[in-house]
């Protein structure tokens, strides 16, 4: 007997060219895409350095940050997904609104993370809840080489989770609540260390 197959969910392109566009997405455990009022927030927080960024969403699930600043003018953005079936939707979704400026690497993000870096100006962190991945994440992107001198650092976590030891020079610059998601963003500056 097949077991049943697990619905689409839907979400929304808040912004940009594909604005108000509808994409689906698959129903996987702990794949829960960022909601549109938390979107809307940071990209108007992200508005000024967007265009033309260098960007990685880390733990890409149905890639809706990613989509979402390809939208708005980043120059590429790499998604990193570690399930087969978010991949196969995440590529339809790229291919039904014609990108060509994105890669999908099919991994596990810690372990993508541990091979050369190639630096970012906007990266996304937005791991499933409750598995403890965000600070080894951080130290990851910070000893691996890939940010940016000044990149921006998106954190998604559970409300009522304290922040992420972060590293030494990056800054807490905005945070939020929104329901159940606090949601933060990160400055690294790497310019005034001598």
């Amino acid at each position: 007997m097949k077991s049943p197959r697990r619905s689409a969910q839907v979400l929304r392109v808040i912004g940009g060219q594909w604005r108000s566009r509808r994409l689906e997405f698959p129903d996987l455990p702990g794949l829960r895409p960022t909601p549109d009022r938390v979107r809307e927030t940071l990209f108007n927080w992200l508005a000024p350095v967007l265009p033309g960024a260098c960007c990685l969403d880390l733990f890409a699930g149905s890639g809706a940050l990613g989509i979402e600043a390809l939208s708005r003018g980043a120059a590429n953005v790499v998604f990193v997904e570690r399930h087969s079936s978010a991949v196969r939707t995440l590529r339809d979704n790229l291919d039904r609104l014609h990108v060509r400026n994105a890669r999908i690497d099919q991994a596990e993000a810690l372990t993508w993370l541990c091979s050369p870096g190639t630096p970012f100006d906007i990266v996304w962190l937005d791991p499933p809840f409750g598995e403890g991945l965000l600070a080894p994440a951080c130290a990851r992107l910070e000893q691996g080489g890939w940010l940016a001198a000044t990149a921006w650092i998106y954190l998604e976590a559970e409300a009522g989770q304290p922040p992420p030891l972060l590293p030494p020079h990056w800054t807490f610059y905005r945070e939020k609540i929104a329901g159940m998601v606090a949601y933060r963003l990160v400055r690294r500056n790497m310019l005034t260390l001598t």
